[in-house]
């Protein structure tokens, strides 16, 4: 295994630089959620001269390549998520996004480039290569129904007996990656509240059902239902993102839209909050004499790493990285990531891929105008990916 590491280590140093060209490509030509068809046809034909077998959908843009080297034998898979947020970039950067309003603000271009650097790098060495590889190329990450269910509902688990997958990271520095057993990330779901009162004249109040004071005191009410209702030694967030309402300042308010999003790490009190939050806006709108619509959309779950295999990602990071460099994390973060469904149908483990040089300005959080990815982090990331599936390909 030690001379195919070798083979492979230094086929992704003499294509890094065609990799860092890539991801500057795709940095420059984002594309939101469900529009990835640029991205799909230049990792397409990339892949399919490098001869892997491609698989296309018709009703998404994923991508899904194997290379077979058993017929019969199950595969690993590595995967990236290929979408943009609906940004203006305010990076200033030579490949900053050409698309108004479009921006790779979350590390997308960086994963997309790292698995196709992994994939040109494993053809270079699949004689040597003890068993089959897939990779899947993931649209919508970004939204709420999440391409995960796409690409799972179209086989990319198929014959699958691990997975791994890796995100942009800049709370760790370059060089560095981190770890956690068990869940590592929060289920993210979304609601949409809508209440409904009576339009009256702003001088008389009482003739209408003011829907802004409800909307309110349900926002109030909302907040409190964590710090009352929920065990604090489980976290769980709920955070209202807008509310809109009102058209004249001396109308009052017949409609207002309320809309959030709910964290948590455990399963049992995710399943719980719709009920304590339909209660909460349920009592306050009968109250008040308006009435309500509540729509609870459940997103991507927690996502759990698998023991078994955190532990062989933190085997092959200590021996290329060093030990000090291959953080535990500790603590699982609020943030979501549709990787989440994957590791509910088949073992594997997500990592954190270090990108913060502050000399670069790659410290920024994601979701943010100025956020970019340190291009020496692509090495690291190709090089634990590819170890990790040479490892998981034996082991696994």
């Amino acid at each position: 295994m030690k001379k195919i590491k070798k083979h492979l280590f230094d086929a992704i140093d003499a294509i890094n630089e065609q990799v860092v060209t890539l991801r500057h490509d795709l940095h420059a030509h984002p594309e939101l959620s469900g529009h990835e068809e640029h991205t799909k046809y230049l990792i397409k034909g990339i892949l399919e001269a490098a001869g892997w077998d491609v698989v296309e959908f018709e009703n998404h843009f994923g991508l899904v390549a194997n290379l077979t080297l058993k017929e019969g034998a199950s595969y690993v898979a590595l995967r990236a998520d290929m979408d943009a947020l609906p940004l203006n970039e305010a990076t200033e950067l030579s490949y900053a996004s050409q698309e108004k309003g479009v921006m790779h603000a979350c590390g997308h271009d960086s994963h997309t480039a790292i698995l196709l650097g992994v994939g040109l790098a494993l053809q270079h060495v699949k004689k040597d290569l003890p068993g089959n590889i897939r990779l899947i190329f993931q649209p919508a990450e970004e939204i709420t129904d999440g391409g995960s269910s796409q690409m799972i509902a179209d086989g990319a688990l198929e014959n699958v007996k691990a997975i791994f997958g890796l995100h942009a990271y800049p709370y760790l520095n370059t060089g560095q990656i981190g770890y956690k057993y068990g869940v590592m990330l929060a289920s993210a779901d979304t609601f949409e509240i809508e209440i409904f009162g009576k339009s009256a004249h702003g001088a008389r109040p009482h003739e209408g059902v003011d829907a802004i004071l409800v909307g309110a005191m349900v926002v109030n009410s909302l907040n409190h239902i964590v710090s009352r209702q929920v065990n604090p030694l489980h976290p769980a967030v709920i955070s209202l993102g807008t509310i809109e309402g009102g058209k004249a300042a001396n109308v009052i308010c017949d409609h207002v839209k309320i809309c959030g999003t709910v964290r948590t790490v455990n399963h049992d009190i995710r399943e719980k909050l719709p009920k304590m939050m339909e209660i909460a806006i349920k009592g306050i709108t009968r109250s008040m004499h308006a009435t309500h619509n509540f729509d609870y959309q459940f997103g991507s779950p927690e996502v759990v790493n698998d023991a078994s295999m955190t532990s062989l990602l933190v085997d092959e990071a200590n021996a290329l990285l060093g030990e000090e460099n291959v953080v535990d994390l500790e603590e699982p973060v609020m943030g979501g990531e549709d990787f989440g469904r994957y590791l509910k149908e088949v073992k594997g483990a997500f990592f954190r891929l270090g990108i913060c040089d502050e000399a670069k300005g790659t410290c920024v959080s994601q979701h943010n105008a100025r956020f970019n990815v340190d291009d020496d982090a692509l090495k690291i990331g190709m090089r634990v990916m590819a170890a990790v599936a040479l490892r998981a390909i034996k082991d696994a």
